[in-house]
């Protein structure tokens, strides 16, 4: 599947996860009377941008942060006819380049940060980096991967599969070693040495019949990266993704994705 199909796949599984409790505390710090400046980091196809701004009260003028140019041309596309929380008007402005290179300077003018699904996919170092670039403002990171997965009914590679899918999150490419399911707690640690103080939520994904599209793509994005990790588990993952994908299309099948929400500063 194309990843901007995947992320619309996804969108609203993630809408339904991330922590209000968070937004809820974040919200009384963007009042006032000029445009709200939110910077989105990794905004992929603007999932948390449109789901986010129209919660927000008042003027907003979001900045979307993205290396890959049709994917943000495709963010500012979904943010046409977005309102804020109370009708006011919405507005974007994108910039195309590597996140993990922002500075402080960079950002000095937002009066919030936003991500979604994206530490995971940073280096100890990239998360220093962006985590030194967000502070001094509220930085809200969503829908982070915990590496904890869920099913019912259960079966015994359940737990074969997640401790494999876990050691592909934190391999190396091009030289970056990934954080993967530690990364959530990389971020808390590093705004907290710098004495910004954390707060995190759950947001997992709780997937059930009416969600089996969404729950067989991830599946098999899921199993596919275990076996990539483990070819010796190719073998005994066809019989297993029989089962899996007939519970789904029968709709016999749930799934609990853990994410973990993070607000620093907030």
């Amino acid at each position: 599947m194309p990843f901007a199909d995947w992320l619309r796949l996804r969108e609203p599984a993630d809408a339904s996860a991330r922590a209000e409790d968070l937004v809820n505390a974040v919200r009384p710090r963007l009042t006032g009377d000029a445009p709200t400046l939110i910077h989105d980091l990794g905004s992929g196809t603007g999932s948390m941008s449109r789901w986010l701004a129209a919660r927000l009260p008042g003027p907003q003028h979001w900045v979307l942060h993205d290396r890959d140019p049709d994917l943000l041309a495709r963010a500012a596309d979904g943010m046409a006819g977005v309102a804020a929380a109370d009708g006011a008007q919405v507005t974007v402005d994108t910039r195309c380049g590597d996140l993990t290179r922002l500075t402080a300077a960079d950002l000095a003018d937002g009066a919030l940060v936003t991500a979604s699904a994206l530490l995971d996919m940073l280096t100890a170092e990239e998360i220093e980096r962006v985590v030194g670039a967000c502070v001094g403002r509220p930085t809200l990171f969503a829908v982070s991967v915990t590496g904890r997965v869920r099913f019912t009914p259960s079966d015994p590679l359940d737990a074969v599969v997640q401790d494999a899918f876990n050691e592909h999150q934190r391999r190396t490419v091009d030289g970056r070693r990934l954080l993967g399911p530690d990364a959530v707690a990389a971020t808390a640690a590093a705004f907290t040495r710098r004495g910004v103080a954390v707060r995190e939520r759950p947001s997992p994904w709780r997937l059930g019949p009416e969600q089996a599209d969404l729950a067989a793509e991830w599946f098999r994005g899921w199993l596919g990266a275990a076996c990539e990790q483990r070819p010796d588990l190719v073998g005994p993952a066809r019989a297993y993704a029989e089962r899996r994908l007939a519970d789904a299309t029968a709709g016999r099948l749930a799934v609990l994705v853990e994410h973990r929400d993070l607000l620093a500063g907030g």
